[in-house]
């Protein structure tokens, strides 16, 4: 059995094409979680909605909690460091994590950066020793197998990759750098474009979104390593 992590990062709380101006990005992670679900009944699914239920952002208490070595801690730090502790765990138990991610001008919504803060850990998800000399840092994640989903939604059209304003995406490249600090490199995304538009163009770039979703479903969802054809 494996698990699955859901995050939806929207503050829109409904789903387009359900709801009245619903989420384009919850629309897209609740197919790709009820396709698996289809696909694999006996794993396991967590649903964590920052979008609706953001993290608390890290402050100045937090920070010192988190750099203090754990058995050296007050009540007080393990009280502060409690949430992320929690978003921590559920992080380390996925093997899979789907987010459904919009562009909230040009990068993350705050509620998925103040996630990533809490999930950045000093001694959980990346090491620290001064020791290493010029580089001190590495990822504690990276011989998990963990893989990551990024499931995007833009008002305006030609973010991708060499499009005419790709230099103004600060989503998915951001989150593929955090998510590999600490040792999470397998990145799969697909992005709706045009929603400011709302004509016949967001309806394609839904379509091929979702297309691209299921047939990912597909691919995931498979045995890593399937046994040879028989002749």
């Amino acid at each position: 059995m494996n698990t699955l992590l859901h995050i939806d990062a929207s503050a829109r709380p409904g789903r387009s094409g359900i709801d009245p101006h619903g989420s384009h990005t919850r629309r897209l992670s609740a197919r790709f979680v009820e396709r698996w679900r289809a696909v694999r009944p006996g794993d396991r699914i967590d649903h964590l909605d920052v979008g609706r239920k953001p993290p608390s952002p890290v402050s100045g208490e937090w920070v010192h909690a988190a750099f203090t070595p754990a058995a050296a801690r007050a009540p007080w730090m393990h009280e502060t460091l409690a949430e992320s502790d929690r978003l921590v765990d559920q992080l380390i138990a996925a093997d899979l994590i789907v987010v459904g991610l919009p562009m909230y001008n040009f990068g993350v919504p705050a509620q998925f950066k103040a996630y990533i803060d809490n999930i950045v850990r000093v001694g959980r998800t990346f090491g620290f020793d001064r020791a290493r000399g010029e580089r001190p840092y590495w990822p504690m994640l990276a011989d998990a197998g963990k893989r990551l989903v990024l499931l995007s939604a833009r008002g305006d059209f030609g973010y991708g990759k060499g499009q005419r304003i790709a230099h103004l995406n600060h989503v998915e490249a951001s989150v593929r750098s955090v998510f590999g600090y600490i040792g999470i490199t397998e990145v799969h995304e697909f992005a709706v474009e045009y929603d400011e538009f709302g004509d016949e163009r967001l309806a394609h770039s839904l379509a091929q979104a979702e297309l691209g979703v299921d047939r990912l479903v597909d691919a995931l969802a498979a045995p890593r390593h399937a046994p040879p054809a028989m002749a």
